[in-house]
């Protein structure tokens, strides 16, 4: 049985692996300060939901992009899984990647490219919606090459909400009927969707040019789905990329403290 958790700024998701199928995964709120004991008691929950015994857990990956829950996650692992957990980053991945400091790179787009890269085994864009908005460029022969960094969505909405007064909290779950807004819900949900939309498509035409290849373009996390509707560029949503690129990842672990024959 495999677990693996991803530690987003925003989300983390607990997930269940066993026999190379996946059992259940949940999505929660990333809490800073958890201890190891309250790590137990939230993951204690999941496990009796899914019918599974910690002591069915052989190995625990970990793709964290919060420092301060590093050690309650190890200490966690070793007090009640009985072993330490596997953590992904630039040393970890078998992936090339063409960054002037590889440690810079988040685990979490780390995990993405190996999960894509598998799948596709050609040149890609990879965009994530989450916390931030992401976009991983993947050359044909494999290699993480680079890519940018830009403000979520959700972080825009909620500026505007907190920062002006007069302005409503709005569900971006629609496509707005059209560009010039009505009311004032209407005009909010219209900048941001298609204004981020034409963000995306602007940037993935800028990327392709400097990436002189013909890449793939697709989409996971948050709001992807409504956005590929829009979109002139994305070509393909894949919602469960990063817990893919976990199991991916465990697997070659393994393999890789197993000692050869011969």
């Amino acid at each position: 049985m495999l677990l693996v958790l991803d530690v987003g700024n925003t989300h983390t998701v607990v997930g269940f692996y066993g026999d190379d199928r996946w059992i259940h995964d949940w999505r929660i709120h990333t809490e800073t300060r958890l201890t190891d004991d309250e790590l137990n008691l939230m993951i204690s929950r999941f496990f009796r939901q899914a019918g599974i015994g910690p002591e069915q857990v052989r190995q625990t990956v970990v793709s964290c992009v919060v420092p301060p829950l590093s050690g309650a996650i190890e200490s966690y692992c070793v007090k009640y899984l009985g072993h330490r957990p596997d953590w992904v980053n630039h040393k970890t991945v078998d992936m090339p990647v063409l960054l002037d400091n590889p440690a810079e790179v988040g685990a979490d787009r780390l995990v993405n490219a190996v999960a894509a890269y598998e799948k596709y085994r050609r040149s890609l864009i990879i965009i994530d919606f989450g916390t931030a908005t992401t976009f991983d460029c993947i050359t044909g022969r494999g290699e993480y090459m680079g890519g940018s960094i830009a403000p979520g969505i959700g972080i825009a909405a909620e500026a505007l909400f907190t920062r002006a007064a007069k302005l409503p909290r709005v569900e971006l779950i629609d496509v707005p009927e059209r560009a010039i807004g009505r009311d004032t819900a209407e005009s909010m949900k219209s900048g941001l969707l298609f204004g981020y939309t034409e963000l995306v498509d602007g940037m993935v035409r800028r990327i392709r040019k400097e990436m002189g290849e013909d890449p793939k373009v697709i989409a996971t996390g948050g709001l992807s789905s409504v956005i590929q509707r829009i979109s002139e560029t994305v070509e393909a949503l894949e919602p469960n990329l990063t817990l893919e690129g976990l199991r991916i990842l465990a697997g070659r672990i393994e393999a890789g403290r197993k000692p050869s024959g011969g």
